[in-house]
C-alpha cells in the first residue's frame, strides 16, 4: 500500500479534489495576524507556523484580509487568519476591529465546513463574541457552536462585559434579524405576539400581556386602530414588563413600531421592492429582542416595552386620505397620507405607556421615514432626543457597540408645521421636506410629561439602517440594527 505522509501545514482555499484527501480538521479557529505577521493568541510552535504560512501566502497585509490554512500542526487544525492593522486608536475602534476580525474569520471557516469554531478574543472577549455571532447569522439556520480561543493575552477592560455577554448581545440582534426577515404571511400580528411570548418564556421577572382590538377600543386608541381597518388580520398590542430592581416605578419604557406588512394603505406604495415592507415591524423586533437580552443579563432595572402590531392594507374598510381620527390623548389627526401610518400607531402606544408608567426615560424605535435614509444613508440611525444627558448616554452606547446614532433636530418650528391642517389639531403628513423631523415632531405631542420636562424621550428612526449589504459583521438582508445600543444603554443605566 502506498503510504502518503500527512502534511503538517498546507495552504488551501478548500480541501483538495485531486485524489489526495486531507484529514478532517480536529478544530477550527479564528486568529488575528498583526504587524510583522505576529500571531499571539496560540502557543509558540503554532504561532510560528501560522506566521510563516501568512508570509508565504503573498498577502498584502490589508485590514480584514483573510486566509484559511488547513491541516496545521500535529493536530491537523484549521485556521482562519485575519489581518488586523494596529493604529493608535481608542478602545471603541479596537473593539470594532475585534468584531470584524471575529465575523470575517468565523464566516470563512463556516464556508469551509467548520461546525464548531474557537475565536481569538484580541482586544475584547465581548466584542469577539458579538462579531462571531453576527457574522455567522443566516436566516432560518441553526447557529454554529462558537467559543473563545484560550489565550494569555491581556484584553481591553470591558467594564463587566465578557464573552457570555457578547453572545447575548449578538443573539439579540440576530433574533431581531430573524423576525424582520420572516415573510409577512408567516409573521402576522397574531403570530408575532405568540413569538414574543415564546421568546420571553421562562425568563425571571418577565411578564407578557397580549391585548386584543377590543381592549384598544376601550382605551380609545383611535390612531392605532385607524391603521388596521383595512386588514383582515386582527391587530395586537403586546405589553412586556421586566422587574429587575426592587425599587418602585419604571426606569425605561421602550416602544416599537410593529407594522407586520406595509402596503401604504390607500396611499399605496409602488410595487417595486414592496416585499421589503415585511421588515416594517423592525422597531417591534428590536424592542422585543432587547427585552429578552435585558432579562438574560439580569440587569438591575425596571423596564416596560410595548409593541402595537398590525398590517397596513388597502380595502373597502381602510382609512382614506383626509379622514380624521381621534388618538387616545384626545387629539384629532387628519390622515392626509395613509402611508404615514407608523406615527399613528406610535402615537397611542407612546401616550398609553407614558401616562400609565411615568418612566424616567422613554425610547421609541421605528422604521419611520424614507427621509432619514436620504439624510444619513445607512451609516447612522437618526436619533431625536429631548435631553442632552440622555443623548450623551445613547451616543456612548452607540459608539461602544459601533451601531451609531446621529442627533437630529427636535425643534418647535417642526411642531408648528404639524399643526397646519384645517380639519383637525394635527396633520400626519406635511410633505417631503424635513420628513424625518416633522415625523418626530408629530410624535412629541403624545409623550405625556415631555412638555413639563417630567420625562426624557428619544425617537430612533431606523428606516435607513433596516437593510445591510455583506461586509464585516453585516450580512445581506434585514439588519436588526438598533438592538445592541439599546441593550447597552439600559446596561449602563442599571450600573448607576
Amino acid at each position: 500500500m502506498l503510504r502518503i505522509p500527512r502534511l503538517t501545514s498546507t495552504l488551501l482555499s478548500r480541501p483538495s479534489t485531486n485524489g489526495v484527501s486531507f484529514r478532517r480538521a480536529t478544530s477550527s479557529s479564528v486568529v488575528a495576524v498583526q504587524k510583522d505577521a505576529t500571531v499571539s493568541s496560540v502557543a509558540a510552535p503554532l504561532a510560528e507556523t501560522l506566521s510563516h504560512l501568512w508570509k508565504s501566502a503573498k498577502t498584502k497585509n490589508k485590514s480584514n484580509e483573510v486566509r484559511v490554512f488547513h491541516g496545521v500542526g500535529p493536530e491537523s487544525q484549521q485556521f482562519a487568519a485575519v489581518y488586523v492593522k494596529e493604529d493608535e486608536e481608542d478602545d471603541v475602534d479596537l473593539r470594532e476591529k475585534t468584531r470584524e476580525m471575529a465575523a470575517l474569520g468565523a464566516r470563512h471557516l463556516r464556508n469551509n465546513g467548520a461546525e464548531a469554531i474557537h475565536v481569538d478574543t484580541l482586544h475584547s472577549a465581548h466584542a469577539a463574541a458579538e462579531g462571531a455571532m453576527l457574522g455567522l447569522y443566516k436566516y432560518n439556520k441553526k447557529a454554529l457552536d462558537v467559543h473563545p480561543l484560550p489565550t494569555e493575552r491581556t484584553t481591553t477592560s470591558d467594564d463587566g462585559l465578557t464573552w457570555e455577554t457578547g453572545v447575548i448581545y449578538g443573539e439579540a440582534q440576530n433574533m431581531a434579524r430573524e423576525l424582520m426577515e420572516t415573510p409577512a404571511n408567516l409573521l402576522t400580528p397574531t403570530i408575532f405576539s405568540e413569538k414574543v411570548k415564546d421568546m420571553l418564556n421562562g425568563l425571571d421577572n418577565v411578564k407578557v400581556q397580549v391585548h386584543e382590538e377590543e381592549w384598544a377600543r376601550e382605551k380609545n386608541m383611535g390612531a392605532f386602530l385607524s391603521v388596521t381597518r383595512g386588514s383582515a388580520e386582527p391587530a395586537k398590542f403586546v405589553e412586556m414588563t421586566y422587574k429587575g430592581s426592587e425599587k418602585e416605578g419604571v426606569d425605561v419604557v421602550l416602544v416599537g413600531k410593529g407594522i407586520t406588512f406595509d402596503t401604504g394603505g390607500i396611499s399605496i406604495k409602488p410595487s417595486k421592492d414592496m416585499e421589503m415592507m415585511r421588515g416594517d415591524m423592525g422597531g417591534a423586533a428590536v424592542v422585543a429582542s432587547t427585552m429578552r437580552a435585558i432579562a438574560r443579563l439580569k440587569l438591575n432595572v425596571n423596564v416596560v416595552a410595548v409593541t402595537p402590531l398590525c398590517e397596513n392594507m388597502p380595502s373597502g374598510t381602510a382609512t382614506k386620505p383626509g379622514d380624521v381620527v381621534t388618538a387616545m390623548n384626545g387629539d384629532t389627526i387628519q390622515v392626509n397620507n395613509t402611508d404615514a401610518e407608523g406615527r399613528l400607531v406610535l402615537a397611542d402606544a407612546l401616550y398609553y405607556s407614558t401616562e400609565k408608567y411615568k418612566p424616567e426615560f422613554v425610547i421609541d424605535v421605528a422604521t419611520l421615514t424614507g427621509a432619514v435614509s436620504v439624510a444619513l444613508g445607512a451609516e447612522f440611525t437618526g436619533l431625536f432626543c429631548s435631553d442632552d444627558d440622555m443623548w450623551q448616554s445613547l451616543k456612548r452606547a452607540g459608539d461602544l457597540t459601533h451601531d451609531r446614532y446621529w442627533r437630529m433636530p427636535l425643534d418647535k418650528r417642526y411642531r408648528e408645521l404639524v399643526k397646519k391642517t384645517p380639519n383637525a389639531k394635527l396633520n400626519n403628513s406635511v410633505g417631503p421636506a424635513g420628513g424625518s423631523c416633522t415625523a418626530a415632531a408629530f410624535l412629541s405631542f403624545f409623550v405625556k410629561g415631555l412638555k413639563e420636562k417630567e420625562i426624557k424621550w428619544a425617537h430612533c428612526d431606523i428606516a435607513g439602517v433596516m437593510m445591510t449589504a455583506d461586509g464585516g459583521v453585516n450580512v445581506k438582508g434585514m439588519s436588526g440594527r438598533g438592538t445592541r445600543p439599546l441593550i447597552e444603554f439600559v446596561r449602563q443605566l442599571s450600573s448607576k
